[in-house]
Formats: structure tokens, sequence, C-alpha cells
């Protein structure tokens, strides 16, 4: 099995399950930074389990993740992440839970002959403009969140990071990119959104 270092973390990687890549190495600096001890943190979409753990190696918090894709789920175990197989938020129970949210979106536009067999279709297909993942990580993250809690989302200039940020700001966040970096034809960044008061 191929594994890769990165911020004092060890994570194995899997076939039919999308590799950490310029996106990934960004949100988990992002998370590390914003992490702070006790903190409860989801990641949704959580892959190999790479940015959750690039955080359990780096921060004393406790983390739990989910997916979709029984590849991943079976990928992020192996990394040592407690993972929920379930689309997004579906399998947990409501109620102010968490102080952090962490979510890398499918955010490339997508139509339906660009999309792939199987699994993987999930960590890409964002949809025909990039966003249906993004909206609905939007609408329903806030029910699971502290009152003082926060979210980080990847966005990248393909899915409009402006439409996200005020997407965001309507759903009763106050936005600040705390991460961006230039990859071949778009740019991503990282999105904070601080839970209003």
């Amino acid at each position: 099995m191929v594994q890769i270092e990165y911020g004092n973390a060890h994570i194995r990687l899997a076939d039919k399950v999308y590799e950490p890549a310029e996106d990934s190495f960004l949100l988990a600096d992002a998370a590390v930074s914003h992490a702070r001890d006790g903190m409860r943190i989801l990641e949704v979409g959580t892959g190999t389990g790479f940015v959750s753990a690039v955080l359990k190696a780096n921060a004393n918090v406790e983390v739990v993740a989910t997916d979709i894709s029984p590849y991943a789920a079976r990928c992020a175990r192996s990394n040592g992440i407690e993972v929920i197989r379930t689309d997004m938020f579906r399998g947990l129970r409501s109620g102010p839970i968490f102080d952090l949210i962490i979510f890398n979106p499918p955010y490339l536009p997508t139509s339906d002959e660009e999309k792939v067999p199987g699994w993987l279709n999930y960590a890409f297909d964002g949809g025909i403009d990039g966003r249906a993942a993004v909206e609905c990580f939007v609408d329903e993250a806030g029910e699971y969140l502290v009152r003082t809690g926060m979210i980080l989302l990847l966005v990248s200039s393909l899915t409009g990071i402006e439409y996200v940020k005020t997407k965001m700001g309507s759903a009763g966040f106050d936005v600040n990119i705390v991460g961006r970096t230039r990859c071949f034809y778009e740019e991503l960044v990282v999105l904070l959104g601080n839970r209003r008061a």
C-alpha cells in the first residue's frame, strides 16, 4: 500500500479513493492553524482521511469524519480516523455538536458526459456548476455547530468564490479567506466561516 507523509502524519492511500493533492494540503494547513485544544471537529467527505490525520498529528482535538464511499471510509479507518459512512450529514444526529466542520467538496463543474463510473465520481462531480455539494453543505452545516462554531470550506475559482462567500454570508457566517494557492487553471481558496452569534 502506498503511503505519504505530511505535517507529522503518515497517510495510506488506496485505489478508488481521491489522492490528496494541492487542495488537500491547503485545507489541512488551514485546519491545523485554526484548531484549538479540545475542539470537536467533523470532516465531511474525508476521502483517505488525510486532513483528519494531519489534524490528529498536530492538535489535541477530537475528530470524526463522514464519507459516502465504502472505499474511502475503509481507507480513512486504516489511517486511524473514526468514520461514519454516510452522505454528508445524513448519518449524524442534528444538534450543536461540533466546534469546527471541514469540507473539501467535489467542486468540478461536471456534465453527464464527464461523470466517471463508480464511487470516485463522488470526489469530483460538483454538478453542472460545481456547487451542488457546496450549497448543500452551507445550508446544513449550521445545524451541527455550537454557537461559536466555524466552518472551513475549500472552494475553487471554477465554482465561483464570490458566489460561495455570499451564500455563506446568507447562511449566517462571517466569511474570510484564510488560505489560497494557484493550481494549473484555477485558484483554490479556503473560506473560514465564523457563525454569527
